[in-house]
């Protein structure tokens, strides 16, 4: 039986970030965005209370794209859905597993926030901080590490929320996922829109990619341009010594059907394409979340092996894409770490039965610290060999971090973070991250930040008196 939990509190607070250089992806260019940090108190019955924490950057107009709403205000839309999943996990008095929190709010904090006019995908970033710092809480209460309290179940996840699976299924999946974890995760190096190419501090320079073997390219939306630019990158990339790997990240950038089987064509037709097309694992969510839930894939462009994202704002959105063409799903912490965990399972078991799908690991530049750790250890866990991480790449090591909790996270975890001389950053090794001091007492850490040196979360104003 997983363990009981009371909830006592739930804080939130947020961190400056200031970005090294612009981060370009689909419509947005970040030069800077707060970081969240979430506290929870809980009691453990026949145990005593504890403490988690979690975090993650606050990214706006990635999890609501609307062109009629400002960078910050899809951020205070953030803000808004971490405030409504607080209000309703309190409201929840009693003693329950973790995953009971999760499954007896969800519905009601999808339902309200669209009350309030803030998407399914924002609507979701609450419940997904909260149950990452209950988790990390529930871990400390019982003295367990997450490798080991996910493979005995230890949040208690069943399939209320997915009828396609019975509890079985999630059981005997989270035992096979933790034999089978991933030791080392290699990086896949994320390529943005206003990121250099050529030479000094291009795609193929060591000291800008860390030695990377994968590599992920964001797509504007134009074939043609698109088709230039990786044609360019394609270039450097065959320069390397070693061999690499692809994928293309749309960020909904493409239209329809039409504009995509044409990029799919010239990267097929084109031998100056060669490069990239003979590397290439799958294309990321291309066209909006909207037109794909209406848009099933042909049989040419099944066979290229597309993966939903931003799409991936439900329980139902991956057999939904399935029936659809896609060959697979993205693993975001953000998004939900019992959402991954059902959707591993769900393609394991179609695995099993002969297809051949599969999930990703990508990044929304999760910081060093709670935020890549707990995510990273997500990862691992269900098995990835690769997962994109563009923290290290867009933000100077640990930012705006005061420099005694960055050592402290360095202290604790020597196999994640070195100082090189310039301040301590994320530590690669031939390529690859190494998981094996995210397996101590606690989700991923043991480290929580120095809750004195961040602030309040804003106060946002709603969306709907913005849209008013």
């Amino acid at each position: 039986m997983a363990p009981r939990l009371k909830l006592r509190d739930i804080a939130f607070f947020e961190r400056p970030v200031q970005f090294a250089r612009p981060f370009r992806f689909g419509a947005i260019t970040i030069n800077a965005t707060p970081q969240l940090f979430v506290r929870v108190e809980i009691e453990v019955e026949g145990r005593g209370t504890a403490v988690g924490a979690s975090a993650e950057l606050l990214v706006p107009k990635w999890f609501d794209k609307r062109p009629e709403l400002s960078p910050a205000q899809t951020v205070d839309g953030l803000r808004r859905s971490l405030q409504i999943a607080r209000g309703l996990y309190l409201a929840r008095t009693g003693f329950q597993t973790a995953f009971d929190l999760h499954a007896s709010c969800i519905g009601a904090q999808i339902a309200t926030c669209a009350k309030k006019n803030i998407p399914a995908l924002a609507a979701a970033y609450g419940p997904a901080e909260i149950d990452k710092a209950i988790l990390d809480a529930l871990l400390r209460g019982v003295e367990s590490n997450f490798f080991d309290g996910m493979a005995g179940n230890i949040a208690g996840i069943d399939a209320r929320l997915s009828p396609d699976l019975n509890d079985a299924d999630i059981a005997r999946f989270l035992v096979l996922a933790n034999q089978h974890r991933s030791e080392r995760v290699a990086i896949r190096h994320t390529v943005g829109l206003d990121d250099k190419v050529e030479g000094d501090g291009g795609v193929a320079d060591p000291k800008e990619n860390a030695g990377a073997r994968y590599f992920k390219l964001k797509l504007g939306g134009d074939p043609e341009a698109d088709a230039i630019r990786l044609i360019r990158i394609g270039r450097e990339l065959a320069t390397l010594p070693f061999d690499y790997k692809v994928t293309l990240d749309g960020n909904e950038q493409y239209a329809d059907l039409t504009a995509l089987a044409t990029l799919v064509s010239r990267l097929e037709r084109d031998n100056t394409l060669e490069p990239i097309f003979r590397k290439l694992i799958y294309i990321e969510q291309p066209m909006p979340r909207a037109v794909t839930r209406q848009s099933p894939l042909g049989d040419t462009l099944r066979r290229r092996g597309f993966i939903i994202d931003e799409a991936d704002d439900s329980y139902d959105a991956w057999p939904t894409a399935h029936k659809l063409g896609y060959s697979g799903i993205s693993s975001k912490s953000c998004k939900g770490i019992y959402k991954s965990i059902v959707n591993f399972t769900r393609i394991a078991k179609l695995d099993e039965e002969g297809a051949e799908c599969f999930v990703t690991g990508e990044d929304l530049t999760c910081q060093p610290g709670l935020a890549l750790q707990q995510d990273l250890a997500l990862g691992a866990l269900l098995c990835l060999e690769h997962a994109e991480r563009n923290g290290h790449h867009y933000v100077d090591g640990f930012g705006e971090t005061p420099a005694a909790e960055a050592q402290a996270f360095a202290v604790a975890h020597p196999d994640l973070y070195a100082d090189a001389g310039q301040g301590i950053r994320l530590s690669i090794h031939d390529g690859d991250l190494l998981t094996g001091s995210l397996n101590t007492v606690g989700f991923a850490t043991s480290v929580h930040p120095d809750w004195s040196a961040l602030r309040p979360l804003e106060q946002p104003t709603s969306l709907q008196e913005y849209l008013a």
